[in-house]
């Protein structure tokens, strides 16, 4: 009776333990539930893995889905397309379109047009023009710019001949208030032209009577332009093409001028002129 009854005191003492066991709570890592790394999440165990269940079941139904989708948008095939698709149009806005070959063609076309009939010569040499009258009358025209815009204006006095040991040197002037002054202020080169005795007068009498400010003076005109090696423009139907390379410039000090000059600046609205010197660093004839 009494081994009986220490039997059945026993196998309630374990029917406690077994009890507590079942209901006691453990904390594991989220990396168990969502891959996360958040931090401990409370979770009720039971002896039977298949019953577990988290403490909070409603965010625990919403967090659940999380844990596949990952791993199904990390897919490096999804992530690839994109990419491709990208390198394909920038390779497709970069390839140029005809219409803008066949304009660079003309272009071309034009450019060895002039080179064909502008031929290189020696000033020092073959240079047959007055240097006293050149700029007189018929004057010259004066260029400067790049290949994004460029400005030309008829000039009516100029230099030529020998200073600072060169005998190559090219002296142009340009008053204040002229549209073209900002080009030459800024121009490395300048070319100084002159056109067949057919369209010389037509061409410099509109150039000097009109600023490049009011619009394109050269397309009135149905000039084309053309660059040199050192971008510097000129336009393809000159005559003569002398391109200058900077070597000194300066306005004139009022300070210095005797009557000659005092009387001409004295009613002469565009300015005191600047004073441009250059070396000629290419010539070219027809």
């Amino acid at each position: 009776m009494k081994a009986a009854n220490a039997l059945n005191f026993l196998l309630a003492i374990a029917l406690v333990l077994m009890a507590a066991k079942l209901h006691h709570p453990v904390f594991i890592s989220d990396d168990d539930i969502i891959g996360g790394d958040d931090g401990p999440t409370a979770i009720w165990v039971s002896s039977n893995p298949l019953t577990r269940s988290k403490e909070k079941p409603a965010q625990a139904s919403s967090m659940a889905p999380a844990a596949a989708t990952p791993a199904t948008s990390a897919t490096p095939a999804a992530s690839a397309t994109p990419a491709a698709s990208t390198a394909s149009d920038a390779v497709t806005t970069a390839t140029p379109s005809p219409a803008r070959d066949a304009g660079a063609g003309e272009a071309a076309d034009r450019r060895t047009a002039a080179q064909e009939g502008l031929q290189p010569f020696d000033v020092r040499t073959a240079f047959s023009a007055n240097p006293f009258d050149i700029f007189t009358g018929k004057g010259m025209l004066l260029c400067a710019g790049d290949k994004e815009k460029s400005n030309a204006m008829t000039i009516g006095w100029g230099g030529l001949g020998t200073l600072w040991g060169r005998n190559d040197a090219v002296t142009v002037y340009v008053a204040e208030k002229r549209y073209t002054k900002a080009f030459m202020d800024k121009a490395a080169y300048f070319t100084v032209m002159a056109f067949d005795k057919e369209r010389q007068s037509a061409i410099l009498e509109y150039m000097g009577s009109r600023s490049g400010r009011d619009g394109d003076k050269a397309a009135a005109l149905g000039l084309h332009l053309a660059y040199t090696e050192n971008g510097t423009p000129y336009y393809e139907e000159a005559e003569m093409v002398l391109e200058c390379e900077m070597m000194y410039s300066a306005p004139f000090d009022p300070a210095g001028m005797r009557a000659v000059p005092q009387k001409l600046y004295s009613n002469f609205p565009a300015g005191v002129h600047t004073m441009y010197i250059g070396r000629i660093v290419k010539a070219l004839k027809k």
